[in-house]
């Protein structure tokens, strides 16, 4: 079973655009789709390759990657993250209300709000995260009982405009790559946050990954907070 002629499997029904077209970027010729593997069905299997879609949280799939992991499959996750969003506005008909960017601009480091659900396992030969860097469109329709943080704008259904790039994560030396430049010798999570422009939550789990991961470790306290080095 191809990419090419695959038949739909049940997975695929109730499949997301985003998920469709990030897989359809991913897959080469003699891939093989939505197939089987020890009681869990995977998006693609390239030879001994599993190849797993992620647009959404990873806490959902925590025990079936321990599971392939454990038997010995070795894994690649693809996960989104939107550098350049489209809010687009439709009607229940689909009919397109507006089209407007974002102010929001994804980081590769937005990607620690997810590994926070398995840091021990980021480590190793059998594990990779590709995180995808992407142009997005994000459709949203009007639900009024529903979403007051949007004023009743609901999201719909996330498109795929473009990849813009693509960053593998497998080694420390990898997960290192993302720490900024500008950070001091010893730093604590508030340094962090500052030198990234990001928040102090995204901060913090970064933080708890890379010392989970022994790419960093703590040496005392600054005041209330946990200063670091690298390890």
């Amino acid at each position: 079973m191809s990419v090419t002629d695959a038949p739909p499997h049940i997975g695929t029904l109730r499949e997301k655009p985003l998920h469709a077209s990030l897989k359809e970027w991913f897959a080469l010729p003699g891939d093989k789709v939505e197939c089987p593997v020890d009681g869990f069905v995977v998006d693609l299997v390239r030879d001994d390759l599993l190849i797993e879609v992620q647009t959404s949280g990873f806490s959902s799939m925590k025990q079936k990657l321990g599971m392939l992991l454990d038997a010995g499959h070795r894994i690649r996750i693809v996960h989104p993250i939107p550098v350049t969003k489209w809010i687009v506005k439709v009607e229940a008909d689909g009919t397109i209300l507006s089209r407007r960017r974002s102010p929001k601009r994804g980081q590769p480091t937005d990607i620690f709000s997810e590994l926070v659900s398995f840091p021990e396992r980021l480590i190793g030969p059998d594990l990779e995260i590709n995180v995808v860097l992407t142009e997005e469109e994000e459709y949203r329709h009007h639900t009024p009982d529903r979403s007051w943080r949007r004023q009743g704008w609901s999201i719909l259904e996330r498109r795929l405009v473009d990849v813009v790039d693509s960053i593998v994560l497998q080694t420390r030396d990898d997960l290192r790559g993302l720490m900024p430049d500008e950070l001091p010798g010893t730093f604590t999570t508030t340094d962090l946050a500052g030198a990234l422009s990001q928040s102090m939550r995204i901060a913090q789990q970064m933080a708890y990954c890379l010392r989970r991961t022994g790419v960093i470790e703590p040496i005392g306290k600054r005041g209330p907070s946990v200063e670091y080095r690298l390890s």
